[in-house]
């Protein structure tokens, strides 16, 4: 019989057992990630989900205006994105899976016009 390496708890059942219930065995393995740095994939998923969710919380309307330094000071990185639309005026949006923005300079302020992907984008 061995013991639980998370719980130090004697091991009852199969021989090959590693931990004695699926609790040890999921704290266990969040222990061990939770010690690793964060690779490049969980750093940019991770701004993406922020990104989106600030895009979401911002445009209830499907188009707005927000200031860009109000965005950037709530966690926004405009360097991460997951695809862009070209409008026919030329205009580039870029998109945070279904929500876009674009940047723009209005009365010496800088903002983002932020905006819902359409059917006529595809």
């Amino acid at each position: 019989m061995s013991n639980c390496p998370y719980c130090h708890e004697i091991i009852q059942g199969r021989s090959d057992k590693k931990f004695c219930s699926p609790y040890c065995k999921s704290a266990y393995h969040y222990q061990q990630n939770k010690s690793k740095p964060d690779s490049l994939f969980n750093t940019i998923d991770r701004q993406l989900k922020t990104n989106r969710r600030l895009l979401k919380s911002y445009n209830k309307a499907g188009k707005s205006t927000v200031r860009k330094d109000l965005f950037l000071s709530e966690g926004f990185s405009p360097k991460y994105f997951t695809h862009y639309w070209k409008s026919q005026k030329g205009s580039l949006y870029l998109f945070c899976y279904e929500f876009g923005f674009m940047e723009v300079k209005e009365h010496n302020a800088t903002k983002y016009i932020l905006v819902t992907w359409q059917a006529y984008m595809d």
